[in-house]
């Protein structure tokens, strides 16, 4: 009894942390601490906790006397919505959640056992870095990490969360892992602080306009979504994890939704504007589609000229991909092409099928972007879409421009089936310019030119820019009555559920990163 005492004591010291002082200072953040962390994650009362009691083996700069419960970070395993998921959380209240050497071992451990049984790993990053008392040891423990990341990319889903601090070298793990949450207000992604930005080059910037959860969700990129508080963040990642398959073996959980596969949609005779200048929402267009009018907006912040998300159909879970005229005009640029492509390949990796709506009048011109290198960008997105095995349908509302319109998986970048709506306009480009160059002399010899350009302009709409001479040519399937649009959608991925395709064996493809 008195060893069973013992035990209960031991486990109630390391549940506390770094004691109830620093818990507190966690608090008083607005930051939960790790384990009530954990709590919110996983399915209540789920939580199996590993390597409870490891603790550091450095000697250095007085760090022997020093106690270390769980050597700053919480370990384990439990059930999101009923499926197994591996979970880290690193302890801020002990050692400022620092990277060391055992601290490191237990998250390789959890790492391994999540990618030998196919279940998702969730990290919720809280540290001050690498430890500093044991050196090269805690370099070598993120180099581990780092390569487990790698090895488990595209075989099981890899999610991060940063909850607090995350610079230097720490900020590698997430950046290679699927998705990247912060929290807005209390997280922090840099490689280097303000103070030494200042020291180096003498820029002055705070800490979040340098690193905070929108820098990253809107400007740079490096993260896909923003909450308001540790609690919202983590439903989200619980939401999100509904969306996914265990690892990719398998397809994400299929969901009753109650909403008919064959619901008609009349809003969409009418949602194109008549005037092709008029921009509307492409969100109206996603919802009205999906099961309920439910998406998950991946990178809603970034990028807005396009929309990636994921939304069900009849309960099966599928990416879209779609133009948003409201930005930019739908017009693809380095930063859309970028987050398509990463979008595109996510899915694929995960079996999950790709819904494409088009409604692009071409790629941004301009300066910044060719210097900015948007051939190379754009590439990726093609590049994606061709590797891409998963069912490919494709919609084209609108606007079908030159090479954009390849770009938005048409029938040669290996779209299974292509839809396309009366209002499609596929072309090498817009009526009004093409008539410029097609009939440039026969407009330049008439006595009223600018008659003779309306005219023209017309007679190249009837002859090649709408969606009856794609359709005779056999690269659209079919031009659908856009209210039955989720129908078709629908039977479309349900007639290529069985679709199997291999690519050549090789090592790897060189995407043009």
């Amino acid at each position: 009894m008195d060893k069973l005492k013992d035990l209960q004591r031991r486990k109630a010291e390391i549940a506390l942390g770094g004691g109830e002082k620093r818990i507190k200072g966690q608090h008083g953040q607005n930051k939960l601490t790790a384990r009530e962390r954990m709590a919110i994650l996983f399915d209540e009362g789920s939580f199996v906790e590993l390597d409870v009691f490891v603790s550091h083996r450095c000697n250095n700069f007085d760090m022997a006397a020093k106690g270390a419960p769980g050597d700053g970070v919480v370990t384990g395993y439990g059930t999101v919505n009923g499926r197994l998921t591996y979970a880290y959380s690193q302890d801020f209240t002990v050692l400022g959640g620092s990277l060391g050497e055992q601290h490191a071992e237990k998250i390789v451990k959890v790492q391994n056992m999540a990618l030998k049984t196919g279940a998702p790993i969730v990290g919720l990053n809280d540290s001050g870095g690498a430890r500093i008392q044991e050196g090269v040891n805690a370099l070598s423990g993120f180099g581990k990490i780092f390569y487990n990341n790698t090895i488990s990319s595209g075989v099981i889903p890899q999610i991060s969360v940063i909850m607090g601090p995350c610079a230097g070298g720490a900020v590698y793990s997430p950046a290679i892992t699927d998705f990247i949450f912060m929290v807005e207000g209390t997280s922090r992604m840099f490689i280097t602080g303000p103070q030494v930005i200042k020291t180096v080059t003498g820029e002055d910037i705070s800490a979040e306009e340098l690193g905070g959860a929108m820098t990253h969700n809107s400007v740079s990129g490096v993260a896909h979504f923003s909450g308001k508080s540790d609690e919202e963040t983590l439903k989200s990642v619980r939401d999100l994890l509904g969306y996914l398959p265990s690892n990719n073996l398998e397809t994400a959980p299929v969901r009753e939704s109650g909403d008919s596969a064959n619901r008609m949609i009349p809003e969409f005779n009418k949602i194109i504007p008549d005037n092709p200048g008029k921009a509307y929402d492409i969100y109206e267009v996603i919802k009205n589609l999906a099961d309920n009018g439910v998406i998950y907006d991946v990178m809603p912040h970034y990028a807005r000229n396009i929309v990636t998300c994921f939304i069900r159909l009849d309960g099966a879970v599928a990416g879209v991909v779609a133009n948003q005229p409201n930005v930019s005009s739908g017009c693809l640029d380095i930063n859309a092409s970028d987050k398509a492509a990463r979008f595109i390949r996510r899915c694929d990796a995960f079996n999950i099928p790709l819904l494409t709506l088009v409604d692009v009048p071409g790629f941004l011109p301009g300066v910044e972007q060719e210097t900015g290198g948007i051939i190379r960008h754009g590439a990726k997105m093609l590049y994606s879409y061709c590797e891409a095995t998963v069912p490919k349908v494709t919609m084209i509302l609108r606007k079908a421009y030159g090479g954009a319109y390849i770009g938005m998986c048409n029938k040669e970048l290996g779209a299974d089936i292509v839809f396309a709506w009366p209002s499609a306009q596929i072309a090498v480009m817009g009526a009004e310019g093409a008539a410029n160059i097609v009939f440039k002399n026969d407009i330049k010899q008439a006595e009223d030119p600018i008659a003779k350009r309306r005219e023209k302009v017309v007679e190249y709409e009837e002859k090649f820019s709408n969606p009856y001479r794609a359709a005779e040519m056999g690269y659209v399937e079919d031009v659908i009555e856009p209210a039955t649009a989720r129908q078709r959608i629908i039977s479309a991925f349900d007639a290529l559920r069985s679709k199997r395709q291999s690519l050549p064996a090789k090592k790897h493809g060189n995407i043009p990163l």
